[in-house]
């Protein structure tokens, strides 16, 4: 099983607005200034224990490298990393029509976490599971953990 995350406004949120992860210690908070939603690193420790595989999809250019250091700097390794970049190459090159700004089929991703509302859509259109993130929810990490034991299930 393979779950993915997108970042800006999913994961990185504004700590005006969201509770958040405690900042990282310096030096690292000057690299990485980005906050996560309160609950990710427990989340994604939860998905490792699984050993289900765990992905950023993100249409931000931020490099790979970056991702993976930020996310390695809470302890958390990634298994693979789809950027902007990684995207325009391997999704929508060669299609002369637009594809969605996120296609996690293409790379069988069994369920996606965003919070955009058009990748929910895309995903009734083009088959793909996404779960979709609003505001400020205490809950919001137990509730994917609800959806990926429901796919898991599903898949037995």
């Amino acid at each position: 099983m393979i779950v993915s995350f997108d970042l800006d406004d999913t994961l990185f949120v504004s700590e005006n607005k969201f509770k958040t992860e405690a900042p990282l210690k310096f030096p690292k908070n000057i690299i990485y200034k980005e906050r996560l939603r309160l609950g990710t690193v427990g989340l994604m420790r939860y998905i490792r224990e699984q050993n289900i595989k765990l992905w950023i999809y993100t249409t931000s250019f931020r490099s790979e490298r970056y991702i993976r250091g930020l996310f390695k700097s809470y302890g958390i390794v990634l298994d693979n990393v789809i950027n902007g970049e990684k995207h325009a190459k391997e999704v929508q090159a060669g299609h002369a029509e637009g594809m969605p700004s996120k296609y996690p089929s293409k790379y069988r991703i069994d369920l996606h976490i965003d919070d955009d509302i058009s990748v929910y859509q895309n995903g009734k259109i083009y088959g793909f599971n996404v779960f979709l993130v609003g505001g400020q929810d205490d809950e919001w990490s137990q509730k994917i953990i609800h959806e990926i034991e429901r796919i898991k299930a599903k898949k037995n």
